[in-house]
């Protein structure tokens, strides 16, 4: 069986995937099963080329098909912020994702509602050599001003899903899964996970893989 590196640390978003490519005929390992510590900076101009950087790197480090994904929630009343900063959105030293929250609605104070948003998701595929496949994904919704709910992680306690009215993090992992930003770009990659798909995932050779592109 063909083994895919899930290119990240954060727990949460290994749980989501893991999930979302249940039944795919290919083994999932993380960074940790195989001893790999990488810090990827994510300091690219787009959510592809964060993606991608992932990726690659762990890609080559590895020396596995590896799967990164940038991700980020775009509110129009701060003109699209946090987007691609989304992780790192507060001034405050090791901010975790509760000051993230208060520094989103500190901001978003005295602003006129809604506050209309969506996440937005960028899922890489690399293999090592460089080449790289993309797949998007978008959710949208807005943001409230009071937390609801338990599950999830990041801004899903403030995001509400207004045709469900429902946060994020009132669903349960089969409803986020259907419907969340992840679960659309997953989808959209989802051939490539299929159990009829080559277990060598001879598709994702260099000569069938998109280059990657910064500008993109």
């Amino acid at each position: 069986m063909s083994k895919l590196l899930i290119a990240t640390n954060n727990q949460g978003k290994i749980a989501e995937f893991r999930e979302l490519l249940a039944g795919s005929g290919i083994e999932f390992v993380t960074p940790a099963q195989i001893n790999l510590r990488l810090e990827i900076a994510e300091d690219g101009s787009t959510y592809r080329e964060n993606a991608a950087k992932k990726a690659l790197a762990f890609a080559q480090a590895s020396g596995l098909t590896s799967l990164a994904d940038d991700s980020g929630l775009e509110v129009d009343a701060l003109g699209g912020a946090p987007g691609l900063h989304s992780a790192r959105y507060s001034p405050k030293p090791g901010a975790g994702d509760k000051d993230r929250r208060n520094f989103l609605l500190e901001n978003l104070k005295g602003k006129p509602r809604p506050w209309t948003a969506r996440f937005h998701a960028t899922i890489a595929i690399a293999v090592p050599g460089g080449g790289v496949e993309f797949a998007e994904g978008r959710c949208d919704g807005e943001i409230i001003p009071e937390e609801r709910g338990t599950g999830g992680f990041g801004y899903d306690p403030i995001f509400l899903l207004t045709d469900l009215g429902k946060t994020m993090a009132e669903l349960d992992a089969g409803e986020k899964n259907r419907i969340s930003h992840r679960a659309r770009a997953a989808l959209v990659n989802q051939n490539s996970f299929s159990p009829d798909a080559p277990k060598d995932l001879s598709r994702l050779s260099n000569e069938n893989m998109l280059k990657t592109d910064p500008q993109t």
